[in-house]
């Protein structure tokens, strides 16, 4: 009896580096990060994630206690390191917007 085993290949691992910039109307609001639907709360400044798997949805929203605004999205491509700057909107019902830094 042969007990060989196959195993998957491990999923492409990559890197995706965000600069989260506060807004300049307040210290209130805080941060989400969100890939393929999983919410993450973050800080403001730089921060460093690990996905894997296929392409990845990324969304960055702000949250106030009262409401969710400034939502951004965008689609990570596997396998390629990415860095993202992501601006809160001017205005609090605007959008965000991601930049590549």
């Amino acid at each position: 009896m042969s007990s060989e085993v196959t195993q998957d290949p491990s999923p492409t691992q990559h890197r995706v580096e965000v600069t989260l910039r506060r807004p300049w109307y307040g210290a209130f609001q805080r941060p989400t990060v969100v890939f393929d639907g999983r919410g993450q709360p973050a800080q403001w400044g730089t921060g460093s994630w690990q996905v894997g798997g296929m392409d990845v949805s990324f969304e960055v929203f702000l949250f106030n206690r009262v409401w969710r605004y400034g939502a951004a999205r965008t689609m990570l491509t596997a396998g390629v390191d990415t860095s993202l700057v992501y601006h809160a909107p001017l205005l609090p019902f605007l959008a965000g917007r991601f930049t590549a830094s």
